[in-house]
């Protein structure tokens, strides 16, 4: 399973990331009409805050800025507002579809939100930092996790950080070089 296009797939809903059921369905390779009925034919699976139900205002907007969310079938849109599934409910939903990309497609989704979210922890911290070393290793490491949420088929062959200092503005630049797993 390719990060970059489970990447693509996370959305932040009332500030967290998840993914919609019809791009759940999509992963895992079945129709969202069946992870739907999975999650209504197991509640005991999916307690208070695995699963966002968005209202219409929320849905309308996600609606408007991807256009995945319009349904191919009948109408333009599925008749009920999608599901936001977080990264527990990610565990449960592949648990009960048992599909043969369930398992394999479940780390790869918990690998990219375990990545962004040690990206968004990284660039936080890396702000914070005086030490020039330490803010060189943390720019170092974000390059690299961006590089496996973008390809993880590569492998980090080099590195190159230049810091130019112009007129008391501090630039920084890192460059990863990268070639293809063998």
């Amino acid at each position: 399973m390719d990060l970059e296009n489970i990447k693509d797939k996370i959305v932040i809903v009332r500030g967290q990331q998840t993914i919609l059921d019809s791009d759940v369905a999509m992963l895992y390779g079945v129709e969202t009409k069946r992870v739907n009925e999975a999650v209504k034919n197991n509640p005991d699976k999916f307690p208070e805050g695995y699963i966002i139900y968005l209202s219409n205002d929320e849905a309308d907007s996600l609606r408007s800025k991807f256009s995945t969310l319009k349904n191919p079938g009948r109408g333009g849109h599925s008749k009920y507002s999608p599901k936001a599934f977080t990264e527990k409910a990610l565990y449960m939903i592949a648990t009960i579809l048992k599909s043969p990309k369930a398992t394999e497609t479940t780390i790869s989704i918990i690998e990219t939100f375990a990545k962004v979210r040690e990206l968004s922890r990284n660039i936080s911290e890396l702000h914070q930092q005086e030490d020039n070393n330490t803010r060189q290793s943390m720019l170092q490491k974000s390059g690299e996790i961006i590089a496996d949420i973008i390809s993880s088929d590569f492998e980090t062959t080099d590195t190159e950080t230049t810091v130019e200092l112009n007129l008391a503005i501090l630039s920084v630049k890192h460059t990863i070089k990268r070639k293809p797993k063998k």
